[in-house]
């Protein structure tokens, strides 16, 4: 057996003021072996004729030792044999990862570029190291946003009192009254379409397709439940359906016994299930066009309607077979999109269209001249009514039989009267959009579902008030209060939104004049820096909402923002490849330049400061770990190995020793967009490209390391924060806009996956160098 002993040459970790200290001595415990081994950097590529000068000044090694595997192979015995983990197929994953025996440093592989990350001199034993589960678990608890800006009829008021909305995969019941949410989290991709029972309490709820972190489809499907347990009922057409369920309608003639649901295929196929047995009774093809929406006739269950592009379908069903009458618009100009209808009390058949048009349809009888002899009754306009400018995207029937009608270019709100009179109108600003949806509320209340992701409670009489606000674009900046309640989001929609942890609300929201990226508070909470994709950054003050300063640095995106914890220093990191740091004084108001830190050779991806705010660490493009001394003026720090010891404030950069057991099998190193840990430094959480956002045990530096993962978001996840006190995660989706507030406990709460990384992890533990 081989005994390997570490001698230091000087007891410190890393000093500003201290030379750099000489490389580590390997020494072997047969006396007549010494080798001093040199301990290469990524960063080596980077020094100058200089410094490769002083190189040639140092003691030559007798023989080039670039991996200790030589050396343990020499003496390895049976013991030694034991010990070694066994290669895992590498097939044509794009990591590996090594365990250099000595326990100094570990090497990984992501797209075939290597990383070394040296081992902290408190882990005395590497393979003595165990990752397990965390305790900790998560719970969602609030989710801000709703999806009105590409869905319709996806606003309800169920009898509890409870409106009911989808966003991402998430339908939230929520409380109006009692400020609360409920979510029902079983679909696996992106919700599309809801229906309500007859009955008021239970829910269908139709999903799209998807693709799993392996490659598998996520098949779409119908889920009906039960909105008061949350339980899922019946699971409806999985394999059934193509691309994902467009749209879907219970039945009410017969207490919904049926459920009409059209996929998004090309043909659009329309099927009719039982919903007691989960069985397909009927199935057809519609058209090639776009259909928005399905419903059964109240008083007919063999009678459904649909319309989209172009089109309005009247249905027969009987039995297994569907027929259909097209919609004769004859004389009339027929309209782009047909986008919503209703049924009045008196059985007739309303429409909106997209030129701003109500149009009532009636039977009447065939025109044996145009159609020939033995034509049967069409359904033909009976009425025109011209309601709004531009489209009209909502038709609703209040309790009394009067008609709503909301419009998308004028955003008004109308309530008809007998013959199509006007009889009270409203608009809604334009800051909250276009009327999407409508619902009547209590008494004369009424719930507007915007096309700005908004959901507003209003009257005829009085304002409208938003109860549920989100972003309208992809979603990626995010950080939270260092002393209070509160977190800052910020998106391409240019929007910085500060919303309350306590109360679920928007603090104050801000328009930029362009996107923002990235955002950090500084330790006073007085101010905050975000970071744009022109390269800009401008300081907003927390009280005021107004500008405190703005500056440019290089003509790149930024991708990060961070003050030091002492509140002296702002490092910005750039897509130019550098870091840019500023002093800053008077709490957060005055910046002045301060360096640069220059040697990446990719962009900047993130970046975390030493407790003593004389450190970063810092991530880029091309996988690399870098490490400047501040103080210094951003020097490079050559020598990674003195910076093992170094204790971060913070630690949101994906790539280290401490993290790195968190890259999931297969990885092609942008799989995991963001991680964070939480500040008592128990667990770290990760946000991946696979909609899913992890709990992982900190440190968590073993490969294949387990986790808990939880689903709700339809997109990639953009960036993952705690809060001050760890008392609550934010997460943040992409293209799903979505935030989400889940609540840190130490029980087993929470709708989660346990799962290891090794399912999504190539880091395969292999004898090898450094």
């Amino acid at each position: 057996m081989v005994w390997l002993l570490i001698n230091f040459s000087s007891g410190r970790a890393c000093s500003r003021d201290s030379s750099p200290a000489p490389a580590p001595a390997l020494t072997l415990s047969s006396p007549a072996s010494l080798h001093r081994l040199r301990r290469c950097s990524t960063s080596d590529k980077l020094r100058g004729p200089k410094e490769q000068v002083a190189d040639t000044q140092r003691p030559k090694l007798t023989k080039k030792s670039v991996s200790t595997q030589s050396l343990l192979s020499k003496g390895r015995g049976a013991d030694s044999r034991n010990k070694e983990l066994p290669q895992s197929p590498v097939g044509s994953t794009s990591r590996r990862g090594f365990y250099n025996q000595e326990g100094v440093s570990i090497k990984v592989f992501l797209r075939g570029r290597p990383i070394t990350m040296y081992v902290p001199l408190n882990v005395h034993n590497y393979e003595e190291l165990r990752t397990e589960l965390p305790a900790e678990r998560l719970k969602l608890d609030w989710v801000y946003g709703y999806r009105g800006k590409d869905s319709r009829g996806n606003l309800h008021l169920l009898p509890s009192g409870e409106v009911v909305y989808f966003i991402a995969c998430v339908v939230v019941l929520h409380g109006i009254e009692t400020q609360t949410q409920r979510h029902y989290v079983r679909h696996t991709d992106c919700v599309r379409c809801l229906a309500i029972h007859p009955d008021g309490v239970r829910i269908a709820s139709g999903q799209a397709a998807g693709v799993d972190k392996d490659g598998k489809p996520l098949l779409p499907s119908v889920h009906v439940w039960d909105s008061g347990s949350l339980q899922t009922l019946q699971h409806i057409g999985s394999g059934s359906f193509e691309r994902g369920v467009g749209c879907l309608a219970f039945s009410r003639a017969d207490a919904g016994s049926f459920l009409c649901v059209i996929d998004d295929s090309n043909e659009h196929v329309m099927s009719v299930w039982d919903t007691t047995r989960g069985c397909r009774l009927a199935e057809t093809k519609t058209t090639n066009e776009a259909v928005l929406e399905v419903g059964f006739h109240p008083a007919d269950t063999g009678c459904i309607v649909s319309c989209g592009k172009s089109h309005v379908y009247f249905w027969s069903w009987n039995g297994g077979s569907l027929t259909k009458k097209q919609g004769i618009f004859g004389k009339y100009k027929k309209p782009r999109f047909i986008q919503c209808f209703v049924f009045l009390p008196s059985g007739e058949v309303l429409t909106g269209d997209s030129e701003g048009n109500i149009l009532v349809w009636g039977k009447a009888a065939a025109d044996t001249k145009t159609l020939g002899k033995g034509a049967k009754e069409t359904y033909q306009i009976a009425r025109q009514v011209k309601a709004h400018e531009g489209s009209i995207f909502t038709l609703c029937v209040r309790g009394d039989g009067a008609l709503l009608s909301g419009g998308g270019k004028d955003r008004r709100v109308v309530l008809w009267g007998p013959d199509f009179t006007v009889q009270q109108e409203t608009e809604i600003s334009e800051k909250a959009g276009a009327v999407r949806t409508l619902v009547q509320g209590a008494g004369d209340e009424l719930l507007i579902g915007t096309t700005r992701n908004s959901i507003l409670r209003g009257s005829f009489s009085g304002a409208c008030t938003p109860i549920v606000q989100g972003h309208t674009d992809e979603l990626w900046g995010l950080t939270t209060h260092p002393c209070r309640d509160l977190f800052l989001t910020c998106a391409h929609d240019r929007r910085v939104c500060v919303w309350d942890l306590e109360h679920h609300t928007l603090e104050w929201s801000r328009t930029l004049e362009g996107t923002g990226l990235c955002a950090d508070f500084h330790c006073s909470g007085t101010v905050v820096v975000v970071g744009l994709q022109t390269g800009r950054w401008v300081v907003l003050d927390c009280a005021t909402q107004e500008d405190v300063c703005s500056t440019v640095d290089g003509n790149e995106q930024l991708s990060v923002v961070r003050f030091s914890p002492d509140g002296n220093f702002l490092a910005v990191g750039s897509h130019d490849n550098y870091i840019y740091l500023h002093t800053v004084s008077d709490s957060g108001r005055r910046y002045s330049r301060y360096g640069r830190c220059m040697g990446h050779s990719s962009f900047i991806t993130h970046l975390d400061w030493s407790q003593d705010s004389c450190f970063i660490m810092s991530n880029s493009g091309d996988y690399e770990i870098l490490y400047w001394d501040i103080v210094a003026g951003g020097k490079l720090i050559r020598n990674r190995y003195e910076c093992k010891d170094l204790e971060w404030i913070s630690y949101t950069c994906v790539l280290g020793f401490h993290v790195f057991g968190v890259w999931p099998d297969g990885s092609d190193g942008t799989d995991i967009n963001a991680l964070c840990r939480s500040h008592n430094e128990r667990v770290v959480a990760v946000a991946d490209d696979f909609c899913k956002v992890h709990l992982f045990q900190y440190p968590c530096s073993k490969p294949k390391a387990p986790s808990h993962m939880y689903g709700a978001h339809g997109s990639h996840v953009t960036n993952v924060r705690f809060t001050h006190n760890d008392s609550y995660l934010i997460s943040t989706g992409g293209k799903d806009t979505t935030v989400m507030q889940w609540r840190v406990t130490s029980g087993r709460l929470g709708h989660s996956t346990s799962v290891s990384s090794a399912s999504a992890s190539s880091l395969d533990l292999l004898p090898g160098s450094t």
